[in-house]
């Protein structure tokens, strides 16, 4: 088995340059996450992918794509999804309607995705609907709980059926309060109870579904100083132990906002990186940083060696299981022959 290999990283462009190509043979190198400024049309991100497996076949080649307004690739073909809100306010009409619905939407996501050599997105979004964040907004199900564990779980059914893995996040919850973490630092004050009896509910309802967790760069004071996804509290007592999880945990974009401040002092990517990693992630994020010559990734990947050889983080062979998990293990089918499967077109008929 390969080292620990716990960075997912971006390419600058439509095809790999030899940066890219150099990055992506790192043994801490464990991914490529794509952006809209990575496609073009399907030939062209089908043989980006190709390129990527090409270097290594383990490499996890992930993707943002939720529907609704968080969706990287819209033309040549890709279904637009809707945001996950339009299944929430079918479940008021129709309970069950709108459960067969989410498992359409998951199995057209997935398959278009897999289709063109994807391997994962992160989805669904587990937060709650409060009415406050515009981050969050219309990418959550509702405000009630069981809705979203229920509409999440449909959802994720559908993925499995087209073969990918699924990512909750942003846990123990992003929706509650109004700051966007990509800019700023958002605070929310309520105590772990009612965290826990809200937000953070579905997260120990879907503990055997769930195969990863995205946690919010967000500060809980009553639970811990630290943001969710640099805190061990978090990640190991609470989400772990407590609510039973036992799949792989994807640190946030450490180029957002709020990874850039640990225990009140402004901290780099290395030092960002080895935090979440020593707090219970077992991959980390580096994001829109291989533009302008990719300097931002060059420093992680340098000083997360670093810092490994010096005892800084420590490698784990569980963590790189967890990681390997979330490969596909079945073919998929081609665009074309995807094009023509009745389980395809009747999913196309149910989207809300």
């Amino acid at each position: 088995m390969s080292p620990h290999a716990p960075l997912i990283l971006d390419v600058a462009g439509l095809e790999l340059s030899r940066a890219d190509t150099k990055r992506l043979k790192h043994p801490l190198t464990g991914g490529v996450i794509l952006f809209g400024r990575n496609w073009k049309d399907r030939a062209q991100v089908s043989a980006l992918c190709r390129q990527i497996k090409a270097i290594r076949a383990d490499l996890l080649i992930c993707v943002d794509h939720e529907g609704g307004r968080v969706q990287r690739f819209r033309t040549d073909g890709f279904t637009h999804l809707p945001p996950m809100r339009a299944l929430g306010e079918l479940w008021m009409k129709d309970a069950l309607q709108a459960n067969n619905a989410a498992t359409a939407c998951g199995y057209v996501l997935g398959a278009e995705l897999r289709a063109c050599g994807v391997d994962f997105s992160f989805t669904p979004v587990l937060d709650l609907d409060w009415g406050g964040s515009g981050v969050i907004g219309d990418r959550a199900f509702h405000q009630d709980a069981r809705v979203t564990t229920l509409l999440a779980k449909s959802l994720m059914h559908g993925l499995l059926q087209a073969g990918v893995a699924n990512c909750g996040k942003h846990f123990p919850g992003h929706g509650y309060v109004k700051a966007d973490s990509h800019t700023d630092i958002p605070v929310d004050r309520r105590s772990l109870k009612a965290i826990l009896a809200d937000d953070a509910a579905p997260y120990g309802w879907l503990s055997t579904t769930l195969a990863s967790v995205m946690p919010a760069h967000v500060i809980y004071p009553r639970v811990d100083t630290r943001p969710a996804g640099f805190s061990s509290r978090w990640l190991n007592d609470i989400l772990r132990r407590q609510l039973g999880f036992g799949g792989a945990i994807f640190s946030d974009d450490l180029s957002m906002a709020g990874a850039r401040l640990i225990d009140g002092r402004e901290v780099s990517y290395t030092e960002a990186g080895v935090a979440a990693l020593s707090a219970g992630c077992d991959m980390v994020l580096l994001c829109n940083q291989s533009v302008d010559g990719g300097h931002a990734v060059d420093e992680l990947l340098d000083g997360l060696a670093e810092a490994q050889l010096k005892g800084g983080w420590h490698a784990s062979e569980a963590s790189e299981l967890r990681r390997l998990a979330l490969l596909p293990v079945t073919l998929a089918p081609s665009w074309d022959a995807l094009m023509t499967q009745p389980a395809y077109i009747h999913a196309l008929s149910l989207l809300p």
